[in-house]
């Protein structure tokens, strides 16, 4: 026993590697007899006693008592064992305490490294199983390391997670220590260790945001059908609800948008649209394509595409910046959607805008404080003295110069 000091390294295995008690004892039993195979030759005729509590084991050898010695490991002479205790009959069995001395330095090191190894098989083992179980959950951690092209987590364990730089949103920029929230994506056994990998470009992403933000997603009153985003500019969210008393959009957006404010902070101010879910492919674009007003629609199926006809004003608007509005409303209805021009002539500068146009760059609550004072236009917002918006739109003052900037400036261009 002398060297092992087992009862400080079962305290360890115990308490730091979260092994149980069967497991630890099958594995220390099957180093034992590892080792005793190549001393012995084999170890069937080894007894091996271990207690766990006290950190404390005991090696007995088996030899049946014989005239003459053919097999060393598990005979021994009469005459050999009368010269120990003289009760002992040939054909009885005669037990012998092994002591750890026995095995020699290298036999003891060998234990050691064995234990070492088989222990550590265990915890990967462990480690893999239990982020296997939590793909596509949320994980906070802490930043150990930031690598151009990866970032190393520590979970609260201690356990190591990477968050490569194509999962991640592209402002993102972390620094040792600093906390980050991302989704679980992938778990796999790469060269025998767990590689853990994270995300915050998924959808899945976005949408466990949602569930920790609105209660009525986490209790299934309200069904998220579909996430599509393209990460740090926009992102569309269709949801459904089974309670038609609760309107999943206004609840999603919370008051004053109290809800969706956290997760678009978290997403690096990635603009989030919410739209009704509906299996009428016709309204679902229509809706995707929100704030655009389409003139006609006409439907494919076999080619699995829309031809959608726009008033010349409401192209920008269909498209988006950089294509992304329909880029995602394509993603989102699984069609391919074509954009046809229907009218060559161009809005004058003193045509009025609709307040809905200006969604990329005013938060979709403030657009509704807006239109509930009866300012559906630009030019009605821009009517208003900066104390008039505040006093009836609920709005900081700050607030309410932006917007009077945002739409003052649509009339420069």
């Amino acid at each position: 026993m002398e060297g092992l000091n087992l009862s400080s390294t079962y305290s360890e295995f115990k308490e730091l590697k979260n092994i149980d008690r069967p497991t630890l004892m099958s594995v220390l039993e099957d180093v034992f007899r590892t080792q005793l195979a190549r001393m012995y030759g084999d170890a069937d005729n080894f007894d091996i006693i271990i207690n766990i509590d006290k950190g404390d084991f005991e090696i007995w050898r088996n030899r049946t008592v014989v005239e003459t010695v053919e097999d060393p490991n598990k005979e021994i002479s009469i005459e050999e064992v009368k010269n120990i205790d003289d009760s002992y009959e040939i054909g009885e069995e005669y037990p012998e305490e092994i002591n750890l001395s026995s095995f020699g330095r290298r036999g003891i090191l060998n234990l050691r490294q064995n234990l070492s190894s088989r222990i550590m098989d265990i915890e990967k083992a462990n480690l893999y199983n239990k982020y296997k179980e939590k793909v596509g959950e949320i994980l906070v951690g802490e930043v150990y390391q930031a690598w151009k092209k990866e970032v190393l987590v520590m979970d609260e364990e201690g356990n190591e997670l990477v968050l490569p730089k194509t999962e991640q949103i592209p402002s993102d920029f972390f620094r040792k220590g600093d906390t980050v929230k991302a989704v679980i994506l992938n778990v796999e056994m790469k060269n025998n260790t767990p590689l853990i990998t994270l995300s915050r470009t998924s959808g899945k992403f976005l949408e466990r945001l949602f569930e920790q933000e609105v209660p009525e997603i986490f209790d299934g009153l309200i069904t998220i059908k579909k996430v599509v985003r393209i990460p740090g500019e926009r992102a569309k969210v269709a949801v459904e609800s089974y309670d038609e008393r609760i309107d999943p959009v206004g609840a999603c957006v919370g008051v004053k948008g109290s809800r969706i404010h956290g997760i678009v902070r978290e997403l690096r101010n990635e603009n989030i649209d919410i739209i009704n879910w509906t299996s009428n492919t016709q309204l679902l674009v229509q809706r995707a394509l929100s704030p655009a007003k389409i003139s006609s629609m006409t439907i494919s199926e076999e080619n699995k595409s829309i031809r959608v006809d726009l008033q010349l004003s409401e192209l920008s608007l269909a498209i988006g910046k950089n294509g992304s509005n329909i880029h995602l409303a394509e993603e989102l209805s699984g069609y391919k959607i074509e954009v046809y021009r229907i009218d060559d002539t161009v809005r004058e500068e003193e045509e009025d805008v609709l307040i809905e146009s200006f969604s990329d760059e005013i938060d979709e609550w403030i657009i509704e404080a807006l239109k509930g004072i009866g300012c559906d236009t630009a030019k009605s917002v821009l009517a208003l003295p900066v104390e008039e918006i505040m006093r009836r739109a609920d709005l900081e003052e700050e607030t309410a110069q932006e917007i009077k900037r945002i739409l003052k400036e649509e009339f420069e261009k």
